[in-house]
């Protein structure tokens, strides 16, 4: 263990409201020091936006006394060890050094106990990653570094601080998450003190499982990095739907680069690399995630060796909707929010659309059709699943494929489908308008109407009322 840490030139943008705050803690006599992830994106080239300030010499009630001259706070967390700032409508924490006891299971069970006059060597101890037990002096401008957290930024490499690690069970998916969102890999010998934690995975509750999720979900910049990651810390056991994807074949004709697990890598890793996943919201980033990460989860039940075209092959026919409904119970699993259960649902059972019509160039009815069947997911969410479910089978990229995706999302922009249902164009008020009174026919008459616009017989309501007297519905 260093004893002298590295120490680098460093430059960290931070707020003049932040700067006061140090100042007035300063004249109280603490050293602050800027900490973890504000550190760790800042040498990323990233803009921080989480500030951490871990205060030296200064207790905690002093601390938030002084605060309060510049803005509103408030002592949170466990032993109300940390004080928050607002001001301006920013958020800044402030905390003392501090050991913990493990004094229980899980995630939460530990004691605190802070101790402002602990060496900063030891109180890093704590923190979970070398990438986050990175200090930054704001006044003299270095980097502190005392557990190679730099080095390991540099080479990629996410690696536990201390044995500390495996006292709480939470860390191994936040590794996961770790690795997915920087593209890290995880050490070997800390996906071996991940194993070690196995046992208790049980402790943990399902919101803290899915924060994880989430978080590898939204802000991945290589997911295949965070699922192999879970493999390797043995964790992929605790997810049987996607553990069942390893060593399972398939075509090599079709599928070059391996197996399902395999496939399904490529396939994240497209969506977020190839198409324009970056630029949209976090909520629904997510969604497209987990659509792709579930598309093929059914192979595991529909895999088998069997003749196709005269030829014995693996072959996985309705994998699709099987992959449905496993989706569904592995996002259960996870904590997700029931409402992206299901979409992810709907996206996963029929990413196979286009394959269903020989030459790709589904009716215009089968298109509007879809858009009711998915919601409340959308064609053109569908679109990101199909191109990175397309894009998932390196070197293999099909020209023609491409070109039945490129139809695909032109047509569902011409039938103004992409992002909603076919809004009804006969409505009851037209009925009204025509001397119907309202009723249970109205129903009828309605869905029917609905249907033969979906079939596209006619495009107005004055068409749809001539429609409705020729056959008689009213």
């Amino acid at each position: 263990m260093p004893v002298h840490p590295r120490k680098t030139p460093f430059s960290i943008q931070i707020s003049p409201d932040l700067k006061e705050a140090i100042v007035l803690l300063k004249k109280k006599g603490a050293t602050c020091r800027l900490v973890g992830g504000c550190v760790r994106d800042a040498l990323l080239g990233q803009t921080p936006t989480d500030f951490d300030v871990e205060v030296y010499d200064l207790e905690l009630d002093v601390i938030a006394t002084t605060l309060q001259a510049i803005g509103r706070t408030e002592r949170v967390g466990k032993s109300f060890a940390v004080v928050k700032l607002w001001r301006r409508g920013l958020e800044y924490d402030f905390s003392v050094p501090r050991t913990e006891s493990k004094s229980g299971t899980g995630h939460r069970g530990f004691d605190i106990h802070p101790d402002i006059t602990l060496d900063k060597r030891i109180a890093l101890r704590r923190r979970d990653f070398t990438i986050n037990a990175l200090l930054y002096d704001p006044e003299k401008k270095v980097i502190i570094d005392y557990y190679g957290g730099q080095a390991d930024l540099e080479n990629g490499i996410l690696r536990h601080v201390s044995e500390a690690f495996s006292e709480d069970p939470l860390r191994a998916l936040r590794a996961i998450q770790f690795a997915g969102r920087f593209g890290f890999d995880l050490h070997p010998d800390t996906a071996e003190l991940c194993r070690r934690m196995k046992p208790e995975y049980s402790t943990l509750s399902s919101e803290r499982i899915w924060g994880e999720w989430r978080k590898w979900a939204e802000k991945s910049q290589k997911p295949s990095k965070g699922l192999i990651a879970l493999k390797d810390s043995g964790w992929l056991a605790f997810f049987p739907e996607i553990n069942a994807l390893l060593r399972l074949p398939q075509d090599p004709d079709w599928h070059p680069e391996g197996d399902v697990f395999t496939h399904t890598l490529h396939c994240l890793d497209a969506l977020v690399e190839k198409t324009d996943w970056k630029e949209l919201d976090e909520s629904l980033r997510g969604t497209l995630v987990f659509g792709t990460l579930c598309h093929d989860l059914g192979k595991a039940r529909q895999t088998r060796f069997a003749e196709k075209g005269g030829q014995l092959r693996w072959i996985s026919p309705g994998h699709d909707q099987d992959s449905g409904w496993l989706s569904e119970r592995l996002l259960k699993r996870i904590g997700s929010p029931i409402a992206m259960a299901e979409k992810v649902k709907k996206l996963v059972e029929n990413h196979h659309f286009l394959n269903s019509f020989k030459d790709g160039s589904p009716s215009d009815s089968s298109i509007r059709r879809l858009s009711r069947r998915i919601h409340p997911a959308t064609t053109n969410e569908l679109l990101y699943v199909m191109r990175s479910d397309h894009l998932g089978r390196p070197p293999l990229i099909s020209s023609e494929q491409e070109k039945r995706l490129a139809d695909f999302s032109r047509r569902i922009a011409e039938l103004a489908v992409n992002d909603s249902t076919p809004k009804p164009i006969l409505l009851g008020r037209h009925l009204i308008e025509i001397g119907l009174k309202p009723g249970r026919e109205f129903k009828k008459i309605l869905a029917q109407a609905y249907e033969a616009q979906i079939d596209g017989v006619f495009e107005s309501s004055d068409e749809a009322i001539i429609w409705i007297q020729k056959n008689n519905l009213v």
